[in-house]
């Protein structure tokens, strides 16, 4: 949190195939009170080249948290969440699933692959920007994150 009262940007990494959700994203993040900075891949398997930082993601930022969708394209989110525990130098990062799925089978497998929250996505625009804002004041103002 030390680095947070510093003015550090909070790096977050959106895995998330729906341009439109992402765009509703940025745009909550942009109107919130906490700096961040928003990367966006589009499936399972871009995200897992991001976070071990291969090929055109070399030279990203480590995130300080992922926002995760289930229904993607490649490698679903289920099994980012499987790859990621897998690795203990990334399963610290804390995991949002935020997904249109309601799924009580998705809910539980999503908590037994160790994602931190599960949030279903609401379709209407303000409501999306509440839960965004929601996230943001929850996982950057009050909770502890670890450092890199």
């Amino acid at each position: 949190m030390e680095d947070r009262k510093l003015g550090r940007a909070i790096e977050i990494l959106m895995v998330e195939d729906s341009p439109t959700d992402a765009l509703l994203a940025k745009e909550a993040l942009r109107e919130g009170k906490i700096q961040s900075n928003l990367n966006v891949v589009e499936d399972g398997e871009e995200a897992m080249d991001y976070l071990r930082r291969v090929g055109k993601y070399a030279d990203k930022p480590r995130p300080d948290i992922i926002f995760l969708d289930l229904n993607m394209p490649k490698m679903d989110g289920r099994e980012v969440l499987t790859e990621i525990q897998k690795d203990k130098d990334l399963m610290r990062i804390p995991i949002v699933v935020l997904t249109t799925s309601k799924s009580e089978e998705d809910i539980v497998r999503s908590y037994d692959l160790n994602a931190n929250c599960y949030i279903s996505k609401p379709v209407d625009f303000d409501q999306f920007i509440k839960i965004v804002d929601s996230i943001e004041q929850f996982w950057f103002t009050v909770v502890a994150l670890p450092s890199k």
